[in-house]
């Protein structure tokens, strides 16, 4: 949902909560099937870790039930603060704030039965002690779930024009930010390096034309984002506007597709 910094590099502002909303149900499906493999269950504690305005814990808190805990812990108190009016709105007492970073966050030892991250792990500087600090909040049994980037499959068809170069681009652009965003690949031997085993591993692209949710959730990141990499100096103002043009094209183009880059769902569990 969001990175592990107010200093977010994708925006803390009301543009990117919508960009949330809308992202969220398009991938939505993907993280629900995770769910369902996952075996969530009613009574279990979760953590929902950058939480973001709270659109996955909304989902996890319909399958642990009114037994169950959500704790949703987000660095961002605007996001937070969204979230927490909603759940007053909604009369719902088991769901828990916490208004942090993961690594200086006060987390219960031993706890949780399922600590969750959607697009969070990719943006952290330091993937090791992001992830022993959940660790040590997990209980034995319990599952780590992680759903995130490995960067490569982004494309447009037809290729050959400026777009083409965009998933180095956006790499770079993690890069920028202290991020990974090949960071799903480094998961499993992260899990058995502090007694996890992975217990699924399993990769997603969505694909669609322009009248498709995927490639208008495309079309909300890179029409602001692009910019942002030619003031990062990642690209130049004219490569920008280049891509731009390239977007707008295929956009138009009854015949064109968009093709996600690769999410990938990893989960290990603590023995």
């Amino acid at each position: 949902m969001t990175g592990q910094s107010t200093a977010y590099l994708l925006g803390i502002n009301q543009e990117e909560l919508e960009r949330l909303r809308f992202q969220h149900g398009v991938w939505g499906g993907v993280t629900n099937d995770f769910f369902e493999r996952l075996k969530i269950s009613a009574g279990q504690k979760c953590l929902d870790v950058g939480a973001g305005p709270g659109f996955v814990s909304m989902d996890l808190r319909k399958r642990v039930g009114e037994m169950g805990e959500i704790t949703a812990l987000e660095p961002s108190k605007m996001y937070l603060e969204w979230f927490q009016q909603h759940a007053k709105k909604n009369g719902w007492t088991n769901v828990k704030f916490i208004n942090a970073v993961v690594e200086e966050a006060e987390l219960p030892k031993r706890y949780y039965d399922l600590i969750f991250a959607r697009w969070v792990i990719a943006f952290v500087p330091d993937a090791e002690k992001f992830l022993t600090k959940l660790i040590s909040a997990l209980r034995p049994g319990g599952i780590i779930a992680i759903q995130d980037y490995y960067y490569e499959g982004l494309s447009l068809f037809p290729r050959g024009g400026a777009f083409d170069r965009m998933a180095e681009v956006v790499r770079a652009y993690y890069r920028s930010g202290g991020g990974d965003a090949y960071i799903t690949g480094r998961i499993p031997a992260l899990f058995r390096k502090y007694g996890l085993r992975t217990i699924d591993f399993s990769p997603h692209s969505l694909a669609g034309g322009s009248d498709s949710g995927v490639m208008e959730w495309a079309h909300r990141f890179f029409t602001v984002h692009t910019q942002h990499m030619v003031d990062k100096k990642l690209i130049t103002q004219g490569e920008g506007d280049a891509v731009i043009a390239d977007w707008h094209a295929h956009r138009a183009d009854p015949d064109a597709r968009f093709f996600s880059p690769i999410v990938v769902d990893v989960a290990g569990v603590l023995p």
